[in-house]
């Protein structure tokens, strides 16, 4: 540790969010202190040990492309790793994996450890230093103080942190870690607005008491998905989850818990998930539902330990044992460790600039749950954006945005900026407009201007992205120059290729075609599956380009900070309040919030006009 206790970037937090933000800024040439209560659980997954799924390995992906860290640890620690939504359209497809959890926690600490200018301290931030309207630093419980030229806080579900089993309650961020007490006070007295937000966790199981034999199997995929690239040369040994289901029983015991459960006895104020509710709230809302379905996931290969997907719940812990007896192999089974909610402070993101800076206070820059989203791949995709542009702002360059039109992480950001959302916010492939654009498959290709930008990424992987989007563009032109003989009939390849059974992966058409398209799609089967959707998806994607236009004339038109919304009367009552609230940066972001209308718009517009 340096003696002078200055640097250039201080985090605060060792989540997910927090790794991604202080390994971005010291690898773009910042001095960074890491901040965080237990130097030993950085990237410590709280809840299911897996990274993606729907949208979030999209996110993972993104992230991967311009140089995150979460893609490479997850490869470095996948147990079993699927490709999801196979039976759908390709812009839904998402990988995901199942992790080691401890051995998570290993990569990621060994690849902080090993970034230079980055430090570690523990301790506990309870509030800032400042200077004016400006973050300049933090100072610790224990009293130490370290100055920062910007601070990026990210305490996940830390602040004022309380977990509830039952009608037994305790202040915690995570079972058996303190909660983080006084910074979020702090920053309320500072005048930021804060909600309170609650999540929960499944009980975990003793995998030796479980009878699979009464459950289904469920393998990895026989070929390695992987998140990063270049990804590592062999994978860890492949373990299987397996599914079961609740029953009538189940629900019978479980309802008979809820007088006890804090989550309907008022004992919880906190806004849970909509999309992950606990198991408790899945029968009270779900009264039709005959059987609800569960997954028991590995929690590494060195453990014999589970963890039970769907079953997340804060009933009595007796409760939790009577009623996972009833599920099918888990007659007899052992609970480790039941689950938990707990409750949190977050502070809404409309009180950030797109680049996650503070508006009220300069410097500060927040990501994560902080922000009211809820999953690991939100958290390290704005601790990663933090990060980076927190180390701009201290080189003098503009901060990176991305569009909607660019990359899930961008729908992310501009969501939470844009909509507010007051209950905890999980990325779906459904929020994203461009969601045939915005494919996990083409990330690296679809961001490589970003990622020159950002400069994280080294330049082998930059011109090996280059190289790929020209075998795409070669694998196009003969796709669309050769002709193959089919059912007595010559069509022009692209044309058959628009068959939806059709795929150059298949053997039939890949048979059927020059020897010259052949050694190409050996030599890059990721140009030529792009290459492939391409000519599939044309129609779709000329018009969905044709929306990204109208939408990049709208983000071109830059509302400054200052623009006094109160002075045009011809806006709206409402969108006059909301925007003199929100500040947006430009006109597109001003359009998605609600209450503006397109009238008011129009309006605007106009103004900008006429200078």
């Amino acid at each position: 540790m340096r003696t002078d206790q200055n640097y250039d970037v201080i985090v605060v937090g060792g989540g997910h969010a927090g790794c991604e933000a202080a390994s971005a800024a010291a690898r773009l040439g910042c001095s960074v202190l890491l901040v965080t209560q237990n130097p030993s659980a950085l990237a410590r997954m709280s809840c299911n040990p897996a990274i993606g799924g729907l949208a979030k390995g999209h996110l993972v992906r993104e992230m991967d492309a311009l140089g995150g860290l979460m893609g490479r640890v997850t490869d470095r620690s996948a147990i079993q790793s699927r490709m999801l939504n196979r039976s759908k359209g390709p812009a839904v497809w998402s990988p995901r994996a199942q992790c080691d959890r401890r051995r998570y926690t290993e990569v990621m600490t060994a690849m902080i450890a090993a970034t230079p200018g980055l430090e570690m301290a523990a301790g506990e931030a309870v509030r800032l230093i400042l200077d004016g309207d400006r973050a300049a630093g933090i100072v610790t419980r224990a009293g130490e103080e370290y100055r920062g030229r910007r601070v990026i806080l990210a305490g996940g579900t830390f602040w004022n942190g309380l977990i509830h089993i039952g009608e037994w309650s305790r202040p915690a961020g995570r079972i058996h870690e303190e909660p983080a007490v006084g910074l979020s006070d702090h920053l309320a007295a500072l005048g930021l607005r804060r909600l309170r937000l609650k999540t929960g966790t499944p009980p975990r199981l003793d995998g030796r008491t479980i009878d699979f034999s009464r459950t289904d199997r469920q393998d990895s995929d026989p070929e390695p998905v992987w998140f990063s690239h270049p990804p590592p040369e062999e994978r860890l040994p492949q373990v299987p989850c397996w599914l079961t289901s609740t029953n009538a029983c189940t629900h019978e015991i479980l309802r008979g818990g809820l007088d006890r459960s804090p989550l309907y006895t008022g004992r919880i104020q906190g806004i849970g998930p909509r999309y992950c509710p606990s198991i408790e709230d899945k029968i009270v809302r779900f009264t039709d539902k005959e059987r609800h379905q569960l997954f028991l996931e590995p929690e590494g290969l060195d453990t014999d330990e589970y963890y039970i997907n769907g079953f997340a719940t804060s009933l009595p812990e007796d409760v939790q044992i009577a009623a996972l007896r009833t599920v099918p192999g888990l007659e007899q089974v052992v609970v480790n460790r039941p689950g938990y909610a707990v409750e949190y402070d977050m502070f809404p993101a409309d009180q950030l600039r797109p680049s996650l800076e503070c508006r009220a206070l300069e410097h500060l820059y927040l990501a994560g749950q902080v922000n009211g989203t809820s999953g690991y791949e939100e958290a390290a995709a704005q601790g990663f954006m933090a990060g980076v542009n927190a180390a701009r702002s201290l080189h003098g360059r503009d901060p990176v945005v991305l569009g909607r039109n660019q990359a899930y992480i961008g729908v992310l950001m501009d969501d939470l900026i844009t909509k507010v959302p007051e209950e905890p916010y999980r990325m779906f492939t459904s929020r994203a407009e461009f969601r045939l654009l915005l494919r996990q498959d083409n990330a690296r290709q679809r961001l490589l201007d970003v990622a020159r930008e950002i400069a994280l990424q080294p330049d082998a992987e930059i011109q090996a992205v280059e190289a790929s989007l020209q075998r795409q563009a070669q694998i196009r032109q003969v796709l669309e120059r050769e002709r193959v003989r089919v059912e007595d009939q010559c069509l022009p390849l692209a044309k058959y290729l628009r068959r939806p059974e059709v795929s150059l992966q298949g053997e039939a058409a890949y048979n059927l075609v020059s020897a010259e398209l052949q050694t190409l799609v050996r030599w890059d089967p990721e140009a030529a599956f792009q290459a492939e959707l391409e000519i599939k998806y044309d129609g779709y994607l000329t018009r969905q380009e044709a929306n990204v236009e109208a939408l990049r004339r709208l983000e071109a038109l830059k509302l400054p900070e200052s623009f006094d919304y109160a002075r045009l009367k011809a806006l709206s009552a409402e969108a006059r309040q909301v925007l003199q609230q929100r500040k947006p940066a430009t006109l597109g972001q001003a359009s998605r919030i609600p209450g503006v209308r397109a009238s008011d718009v129009t309006i605007i517009m106009v103004h900008l006009r006429r200078g």
